[in-house]
């Protein structure tokens, strides 16, 4: 297969080609680096099946060869990145989605689009499940994400309803591991970072939120899973760990694993901040036979270790 991963420097991104490449498939990595980083693909750049174009989905995808698959990743996924430039978040999600729709339509391709548990808000269902219609603030911070991610999902559905376009759509919740940038703002990357320099661990509200946690292995697993499934099964389909942990039992999790001295200190709950966020994966289990594997501990260790040498903390 020639595949093509939009976003494909980024956290997830890198870890996607890595895949791919693991596979044998020839794979084209499309990122502007607004959060994506060269570093996370510098290992495969001298490979023969591997080529980096550094380009702008908003801009539309200008590339001659022809795709089997279009993996769609290209998109500020943190809080600080998606916030930092609230319109760009948009056109991101909007207008760079429709020329990933066009551009695939025009190549015949399959497109795997990822979208976030996001889209459900601060749920008042628990756990959520694909028909839960969400909770959303529409005009929050959080809502040039929120909003943006539901509209491509919009996107993609009528491209597949009016111009018979494939489309896989998948709901990522809290993912983790080796590739994340130590300063992206996300829990467990804060919580690690913090607790290997000996800074305090700052939590956000009373930390009795709680959170989900899939290993990035498990994730892509059933990324590739779906991806090849009957082209009746469009999704959207939740991916991510059935458990859900408080963010203060995080904190203490690391402290352990970390031997850290840092206090944990405790500052105000940002606007919009869900307060429990667990998925229902029965239709990914029905559909793809797929359930997470890497317990929490685990997925932390392995992804310590990469923050370790990205940090240069013994």
């Amino acid at each position: 297969m020639r595949i093509l991963v939009t976003g494909g420097a980024g956290f997830l991104g890198s870890n996607l080609c890595r895949r791919l490449l693991k596979e044998g498939h020839t794979v084209v990595c499309l990122d502007n680096l607004y959060t994506g980083r060269k570093e996370n693909i510098q290992d495969l750049l001298n490979l023969q099946n591997f080529k980096f174009v550094e380009a702008d989905i908003v801009n539309g995808i200008d590339l001659d060869e022809g795709f089997d698959w279009v993996f769609n990743l290209a998109c500020p996924a943190s809080p600080p990145a998606y916030q930092k430039d609230p319109l760009y978040t948009i056109m991101v999600n909007v207008i760079g989605v429709f020329n990933v729709c066009e551009f695939a339509l025009k190549k015949g391709a399959r497109v795997f689009h990822t979208s976030t548990s996001e889209v459900y808000g601060d749920p008042e269902v628990i756990p959520q499940n694909e028909s839960y219609k969400g909770s959303v603030n529409t005009i929050g911070i959080r809502a040039c994400y929120d909003e943006g991610k539901r509209c491509a999902e919009t996107i993609l559905s009528d491209y597949k309803r009016s111009k018979g376009l494939e489309i896989k759509i998948v709901r990522v919740f809290n993912t983790y591991g080796p590739y994340m940038s130590s300063d992206d703002g996300r829990v467990i990357t804060n919580f690690v970072t913090q607790a290997l320099k000996g800074e305090p661990i700052t939590i956000y509200g009373d930390g009795s939120q709680t959170r989900s946690f899939c290993y990035v292995d498990d994730q892509i697993d059933a990324w590739m899973k779906f991806i090849q499934t009957d082209s009746t099964v469009t999704g959207p389909m939740n991916v991510g760990m059935p458990s859900e942990i408080s963010v203060l039992d995080v904190a203490y999790l690391i402290l352990k694993m970390t031997n850290s001295q840092s206090q944990i200190i405790f500052k105000n709950l940002p606007e919009d901040d869900p307060k429990r966020r667990l998925p229902d994966i029965s239709f990914a289990k029905q559909e793809l036979n797929w359930e997470p594997k890497v317990s929490l501990a685990e997925g932390l260790e392995k992804t310590m270790e990469y923050l370790k040498e990205n940090l240069k903390v013994s």
